[in-house]
């Protein structure tokens, strides 16, 4: 199994000859290497509704017949936009022919804003837990911190979890070492920073305080292999 981090909130998971995006902003994210009219994707998991988190789903999703898995009120408004939606929620879990989703709660907010400006409600915020072959990828979407990022650590054996550390918006460095801990991850890479001035913050210097060993701060493009 292959995870590249593609720039903000994008990772791409490669496993058994499937492509698993995550959250794939594309168009107008001047932080990744990605084309969106080139992107292969057999699923795409969304943690929100929020656009620079469904950046490109219609797109891709419809071009690659992909299967979009998200939370109900995001699921329902991309199916009627023509997309192959699988809705979820917090706490459910359901086993796939590339994996186990399950989607955690993150403290944010989850919203589309249409191009007349109009807001479409799309569901509560989640993180998402992706197991395949018995190694679990946690990918916490925006959150701020919160407590039971504990328990979902004590519940998991979380070979590799993707945290925000931007601020502002999510988790700053400070709160998101606190979730790094608690989580007990064997791995944690920063995501959402750098993608705008207002959430600009030192990737590698946060990957220095992680627990000796396990944070790793990856280039766009980069990716690590379970």
């Amino acid at each position: 199994m292959k995870a590249t981090y593609h720039g903000h909130s994008v990772v791409k998971v490669e496993v058994n000859g499937k492509t698993i995006l995550f959250d794939p902003f594309i168009s107008g994210n001047g932080n990744t290497d990605l084309h969106a009219d080139e992107v292969k994707a057999d699923v795409i998991l969304l943690t929100h509704g929020h656009n620079d988190h469904v950046g490109d789903t219609v797109d891709i999703a419809k071009r690659n017949d992909a299967l979009v898995v998200a939370p109900f009120e995001l699921a329902e408004y991309l199916g009627n936009k023509g997309v192959n939606a699988h809705p979820m929620y917090i706490g459910g879990s359901h086993e796939f022919d590339f994996g186990k989703v399950k989607f955690t709660q993150a403290f944010h907010g989850s919203s589309y804003t249409e191009e007349d400006g109009t807001t479409v409600y799309t569901g509560m915020p989640t993180g998402i837990l992706l197991t395949v072959e018995g190694k679990t990828i946690f990918h916490a979407g925006d959150t701020g911190l919160f407590s039971d990022m504990k328990m979902i650590g004590e519940m998991n054996d979380i070979e590799l979890a993707f945290l925000p550390i931007g601020d502002n918006f999510t988790m700053g460095p400070d709160d998101a070492l606190v979730a790094a801990k608690w989580l007990d991850a064997k791995q944690v890479v920063p995501i959402h920073y750098n993608t705008f001035d207002l959430i600009n913050q030192d990737g590698k210097a946060f990957a220095e305080k992680v627990s000796p060993g396990t944070g790793k701060a990856l280039e766009v493009g980069e990716s690590i292999e379970l």
